[in-house]
């Protein structure tokens, strides 16, 4: 009897649910609360990041290192280390670094005044209501969509002394046949602030009227009803709203025009007798003329270090961000 009976296989044990505890699904997977979902933000940037490390840092990186060095490379004999000799005789040796110092300080002050208030005057020209409203806007933008070298060459047109304006001046009498403005002392500045003016402006024009148009007319409505005049809506309205738009856009063009190789260049070549060379100028001839790529890297990281130091005044001093004032 008891062979007969089959034993029964041993049942596993019941799970019995705690009361109150919230019922699993079968087949459902427990989460897993890794450290990938909080790196995945930075595997994503990552490749932009290298991107910026190859093409940003590692110039600049080169640019200090070479600073310190002595390397010509049509005298190899002659490389190796300077330390900060590089540096010694920009400072004490070499007049032309401070006569073009002056003169990209000179250029970029004048650009950055006049191209700001013209720029701020067309801004609120093209703001207003008129007929052809849209067409005089393309004509202001125009200029600023013209490549650099382009503009160049339309203004050394303009300049030619046997085809350009020169010539129907003297063809009403004011001053002779032959002249050129850019190859004399006394009118050259001139000439290529006007060139660098046309190319300029519209920059300014599109930032400050796009900053214009966030600008409640309720305020100036308000202002109306008070009896304020446009003067006083002006400095009272307008230009406290336009005060990080003309921070930002005075220190990227302060930048930019302290950096301006290639309309000076094409126009004067930094002549006549230096007139018009800029560091940058300066800097690009000792490197591809002299080869001296030491010395050309140490003028480069003055510059640099120059451009950051008011860059950082500057934006201290304006409170670039910290809002209008009340």
């Amino acid at each position: 009897m008891a062979q007969a009976v089959a034993k029964a296989p041993p049942q596993p044990p019941s799970r019995r649910r705690t009361p109150g505890a919230p019922r699993r699904r079968t087949g459902a997977t427990p989460r897993r609360t890794g450290a990938t979902p909080r790196r995945l933000p930075y595997l994503l940037i990552a490749p932009a990041v290298l991107l910026m490390l190859g093409f940003i840092a590692y110039p600049v990186v080169s640019v200090f290192y070479y600073s310190l060095r002595h390397h010509n490379p049509t005298k190899p004999w002659r490389d190796g280390f300077a330390g900060f000799d590089n540096f010694v005789t920009a400072f004490t040796d070499d007049p032309q670094f401070w006569q073009t110092l002056g003169f990209s300080l000179q250029w970029v002050a004048v650009e950055v005044v006049l191209q700001l208030l013209l720029g701020l005057g067309l801004a609120l020209i093209v703001n207003q209501t008129f007929i052809g409203r849209a067409m005089a806007r393309a004509l202001v933008f125009s200029p600023w969509a013209v490549s650099g070298v382009l503009t160049s060459t339309i203004w050394l047109l303009i300049f030619n002394s046997q085809t350009g304006i020169t010539r129907y001046l003297a063809d009403l009498g004011i001053g002779s046949y032959g002249t050129s403005w850019l190859s004399d002392t006394g009118t050259v500045f001139p000439a290529v602030v006007v060139a660098e003016l046309w190319r300029g402006v519209p920059f300014f024009a599109i930032l400050i009227l796009a900053d214009l148009q966030s600008v409640s007319k309720d305020l100036y409505e308000a202002a109306e009803v008070d009896g304020a005049s446009r003067f006083r809506q002006f400095f009272h309205i307008t230009l406290p709203h336009l005060k990080d738009a003309i921070i930002l856009s005075t220190l990227l063009r302060a930048v930019w025009e302290f950096n301006n190789v290639d309309l000076l260049y094409t126009l004067t070549g930094g002549g006549p007798a230096g007139e018009t060379t800029t560091l940058p100028l300066r800097i690009a001839s000792i490197a591809v003329d002299s080869h001296d790529f030491g010395y050309a890297s140490a003028l480069t990281s003055i510059a640099f270090v120059i451009l950051l130091f008011c860059s950082m005044v500057y934006l201290r001093l304006s409170k670039f961000g910290g809002g209008q004032e009340k």
